[in-house]
């Protein structure tokens, strides 16, 4: 089987002038519809998959089995405690995935190479799905913790207004046809919102809020906070690892999955040609 460039070559050969023969439709479209050989990344990818799902199982049984109870809770309170790691984790995925698009629209801007502004989208909308959880698994918290799902706390102010700004992201992709002025606008767009990113960190710290600050600092306002002890504080290490290989096997699979589309698009433009 020949590889699908130079298959879908030898069938654009086939046209003459702008009339599309039977043979050569039908040729095209072997091209794109049938199998191109082994696919070298199947196996890594899969075995990728394979470690971030036993670090996801790694992580349920240490938060709800291995992870000691806070000293200063009880009830509820410290039963919604261990939605903690879950929170902490999805915020470290929702992080990687926002920087992850700086990192990509960077990238394009300077090469001008579309496979950087797909790591880019993908990164975004794996990101905003973590972000989505990252608030959640906070409003699920914060009713035992604060008595209520949401109040306008800076914190969640802050990192709600993040999640609405990429997801106003994704959207504003779509107003676009053409690829590369899709990407370029694009990429000038992600730089710009990721300083929401570290606006919210920081938004517990400058701003009168009771959101625990669980690294570098403390807040005395902080309702529904505890200390970590060494148990926690593996199973919380344990938490980010697992997250952050979880978010990466996500990323790895939607970022193919844009390329093969891209691919098809292209030979679809030309089909239509």
């Amino acid at each position: 089987m020949m590889p699908l460039s130079m298959q879908s070559l030898s069938c654009w050969s086939m046209l003459y002038g702008n009339r599309l023969d039977t043979n050569a439709r039908n040729c095209l479209m072997n091209a794109v519809a049938r199998p191109t050989g082994p696919d070298r990344w199947f196996t890594p990818l899969l075995v990728f998959d394979l470690l971030a799902a036993l670090a996801m199982v790694g992580v349920m049984w240490t938060a709800l089995l291995y992870a000691g109870d806070a000293v200063n809770l009880d009830g509820e309170e410290q039963v919604a405690q261990r939605i903690f790691y879950f929170h902490i984790g999805s915020n470290i995925a929702a992080l990687l995935g926002f920087l992850g698009s700086v990192i990509g629209s960077v990238g394009f801007l300077f090469s001008r190479r579309l496979v950087w502004d797909r790591w880019a989208a993908a990164s975004v909308e794996v990101g905003t799905i973590f972000g989505i959880l990252v608030l959640l698994s906070g409003s699920i918290w914060a009713k035992p913790a604060w008595n209520t799902y949401w109040t306008w706390d800076p914190r969640l102010t802050t990192a709600t207004i993040t999640v609405l700004i990429y997801i106003a992201y994704m959207l504003f992709r779509n107003g676009f046809d053409d690829p590369a002025t899709r990407a370029r606008f694009a990429s000038v767009y992600a730089l710009f919102a990721f300083l929401s990113v570290p606006l919210t960190y920081y938004s517990a710290r400058l701003f009168r809020s009771i959101h625990p600050i669980v690294f570098d600092g403390v807040n005395e306002e902080a309702q529904g906070g505890f200390g970590v002890g060494p148990t926690m504080g593996q199973t919380l290490t344990i938490a980010m690892i697992g997250f952050a290989l979880l978010f990466l096997a996500i990323l790895f699979h939607r970022v193919r999955q844009l390329a093969f589309e891209a691919r098809i698009e292209a030979l679809r433009e030309n089909y239509d040609e």
